[in-house]
């Protein structure tokens, strides 16, 4: 079944063009969180590039989505820093291993990235090793000179991850991430810079104290209310909705009207950015599959017509080559 624009109706955004969203970087093409994969998501002709943010010992952030480190980088293999492995309760989920906030900038920069799903994309695991973690002020350094070179400016959305549990060990992400956007001349409201986290304390603290785009996520099976709507429109300019919540599936996994969310949003003129669009079968609904192999590519396009005829404002992807390409079908002139 193909989910064309008329079956799912139109809904306009509050853009004039939809922005593609590199999710950590190119990561259908290249391992997560690695200049690489943000150089090659800008190549590649994104409005953003889309990182998560954690906390080293010495208060440097630095662009992983797991504080645990285990699953991208090579720190198990590092004998140096086998003292350094513990277990840990994030967020109410207990875990052993390396974590970043146990080690110094310049321990965690002994570390090499690799590839977080080999199986899944083994293609990216050719890249492993060849690059380390790097931080905000390395990847902001990076936009900008991109940015330069390519004529035409590169947002970043910036989320705060473990915001909470960061607080509880002294390391608070808003401090540092303040900080470095000052020292890159990017703490102003034209600055092409979001933040964003799912935990609303953090956003409430940065909406006090800046003038950028906050920006509240919200989990997939998330309650949204217009109770909700009203208390996040207090403090937030947007809202970054797990695509289900866009795209409700059946029982059968398959895609069909979009819900009101959208709508919901723009009346109290919240934008809408949804995550997180992967071209794999394993993510896509089941009536957008190809074949029956879960790492097999499907329909990815077909989806992200759905959303943009849905009314977002955003879309978040791992594979942006093809998320612009559906973009340039549904808006040709854009």
């Amino acid at each position: 079944m193909t989910v064309t624009r008329e079956a799912l109706g139109t809904a306009p955004s509050l853009v004039l063009t939809p922005a593609v969203v590199a999710h950590r970087g190119a990561s259908g093409h290249r391992p997560e969180h690695t200049l690489e994969a943000y150089r090659t998501a800008i190549r590649m002709g994104v409005d953003d590039i889309e990182l998560d943010l954690v906390s080293t010992r010495d208060g440097v952030l630095v662009a992983r989505h797991d504080l645990e480190l285990s699953t991208t980088t090579d720190v198990a293999s590092r004998a140096g820093l086998g003292h350094l492995r513990r277990t840990r309760t994030v967020d109410g989920v207990a875990q052993c291993g390396w974590f970043v906030q146990d080690l110094t900038l310049s321990e965690l920069k002994t570390l090499a990235t690799r590839e977080r799903m080999p199986v899944t994309r083994p293609g990216n695991t050719a890249y492993d090793g060849a690059e380390g973690v790097p931080t905000l002020t390395e990847v902001l350094a990076m936009v900008g000179a991109e940015s330069l070179r390519r004529g035409r400016p590169v947002g970043v959305l910036l989320e705060l991850k473990h915001a909470a549990h960061h607080d509880a060990a002294g390391l608070p992400l808003d401090v540092p991430l303040l900080r470095d956007l000052a020292r890159h001349g990017l703490d102003h409201p034209w600055a092409r810079v979001v933040l964003m986290s799912f935990e609303a304390p953090v956003l409430r603290r940065l909406a006090a104290r800046t003038r950028l785009p906050i920006m509240q996520l919200l989990e997939a099976g998330e309650r949204v209310t217009d109770e909700l709507l009203d208390g996040i429109d207090e403090y937030a300019d947007g809202i970054g909705p797990h695509k289900s919540l866009v795209l409700p599936r059946d029982a059968g996994g398959a895609i069909g009207e979009p819900s009101a969310l959208v709508r919901a949003a723009h009346r109290r003129g919240l934008t809408v950015h949804a995550w997180t669009v992967r071209a794999e079968n394993r993510y896509l609904p089941s009536n957008l599959r190809h074949g029956e192999a879960p790492d097999a590519l499907g329909d990815m396009a077909a989806e992200v017509r759905a959303l943009l005829a849905a009314g977002v404002d955003g879309v978040i992807t791992d594979h942006p080559e093809a998320a612009l390409a559906a973009l340039r079908e549904v808006r040709p002139s854009g």
